[in-house]
């Protein structure tokens, strides 16, 4: 990761991020709280929450749309600045004793539609911002930055929140102040015009990036195998913390395990370029499905918290090396005026495995013992398990970059 060290624009891009990242979960964790202090409502708590991840998916695709159109580094400028000014309106509100639960709504949605923005926007910039050799780094510690970003803001929420409803938005202000001044003196290089056309249709655009991701077998395919991935984990973790809870674990117990499974995926992340180097995308992608297979049944024998933490940080450390593998080659593979509307397709795609994934985990947790729970979400993995091992597609990633023949965008 030499190169990246050196690469001025790139450090201040991820430094800038990942302070970021960490006002974002602060502000996650004081939203339900502030809702709670308010109205007492734990019903409306989960709408200002839920307001978050529903406007983020309403906006992914034509966001995904708007970074090949517009200037990407604008965008990623103007959501930073846009979440700062939210989150000081609500600080003001809770100053004067005047915010409602719609107002928390509102600031809500303003940071979910910047995040649909912002993430297609900065994913189809790394190219330009780092050499190819250097992609699965930057991938692998865009990923690491994330966790630990999350790690530190919900560590960080609860402790500003007992100084003041107001200060864990104060924080989230200063963030996302700081990441606006770190994007001001990135150098991104001004894109080659890829078209003489003006803008098509937004629909069309959105048709075309959905269209590009379908016609190329191993975007596909590489594409269903995250979604399976974050699928089947979301589920699965929900599925072993009521498995712990109901074995009478401490709650104390419960969070070190949470926080194992952020230190595990932190942890695997900063591995995922050196397993990149060293295996082949298949075999890695492959491999890190069986391990998954085989480690994922074994929460049934652990009956200790500490314990099942070990064994979430040994399962969250094996993703980031799979997604780095994918994420590189599907970067690398797609033309730079359809890298926006990728991203938009796997940001959406990604956030209902996410949403989707607890659903699933709370439905198998009321349907099952706790056991076959876990068993159910085993075997589910390892179906997919199976289908990665004999798809011939995935068998012929390439271990190099290799130009996929781009369909033309414009009629």
């Amino acid at each position: 990761m030499s190169g990246l060290r050196n690469n001025r624009d790139y450090r201040l891009l991820w430094t800038g991020q990942v302070v970021s990242e960490a006002g974002f979960s602060t502000t996650m964790i004081a939203f339900p709280l502030v809702v709670l202090a308010i109205t007492g409502s734990g019903v409306q708590s989960g709408l200002v929450v839920g307001a978050v991840a529903i406007a983020q998916l309403a906006a992914g695709l034509p966001a995904g749309a708007f970074a090949d159109r517009w200037s990407r580094k604008r965008i990623m400028l103007g959501c930073e600045a846009a979440q700062a000014i939210a989150a000081a309106v609500l600080v003001l509100a809770l100053w004067s004793d005047v915010a409602g639960v719609g107002l928390l709504v509102a600031v809500a949605v303003v940071m979910g539609v910047c995040r649909a923005l912002f993430e297609p926007a900065e994913e189809a910039s790394l190219p330009l911002l780092v050499k190819p050799e250097e992609v699965p780094s930057a991938v692998s510690l865009n990923a690491a930055r994330t966790s630990a970003g999350q790690l530190s803001g919900t560590a960080l929420g609860g402790f500003l929140f007992s100084f003041g409803r107001f200060v864990p938005f104060v924080f989230d202000i200063v963030a996302h102040l700081f990441a606006f001044v770190s994007l001001w003196f990135v150098r991104l290089p001004v894109r080659r015009a890829t078209a003489s056309r003006p803008p098509a249709h937004l629909g069309r655009e959105i048709a075309e990036g959905l269209g590009w991701v379908w016609r190329q077998p191993r975007l596909r395919v590489t594409t269903f195998c995250v979604v399976s991935l974050n699928l089947f984990f979301s589920a699965y973790y929900l599925v072993i913390i009521v498995l712990a809870n109901g074995r009478g674990m401490p709650s104390g117990e419960i969070g070190v395990m949470a926080a194992m499974l952020g230190a595990g995926g932190v942890l695997g992340a900063l591995a995922a370029p050196v397993l990149y180097r060293k295996v082949s995308p298949y075999l890695l992608i492959a491999g890190v499905f069986w391990a998954l297979t085989v480690l994922t049944p074994l929460a049934i024998f652990v009956h200790s918290g500490y314990l099942m933490g070990l064994l979430f940080a040994g399962i969250a450390f094996l993703p980031p090396a799979a997604n780095t593998a994918i994420g590189t080659y599907q970067l690398l593979n797609t033309p730079d005026e359809l890298r926006g509307r990728l991203g938009g397709v796997l940001g959406v795609t990604g956030g209902l495995a996410a949403a989707f994934g607890p659903a699933l985990g709370g439905w198998l947790v009321e349907a099952l013992p706790g056991s076959a729970a876990v068993l159910a979400c085993a075997g589910a993995i390892a179906v997919v398990t199976v289908f990665t091992t004999f798809n011939p597609t995935l068998r012929g990633l390439p271990a190099t970059s290799e130009p996929l023949e781009a369909e033309p965008t414009g009629k």
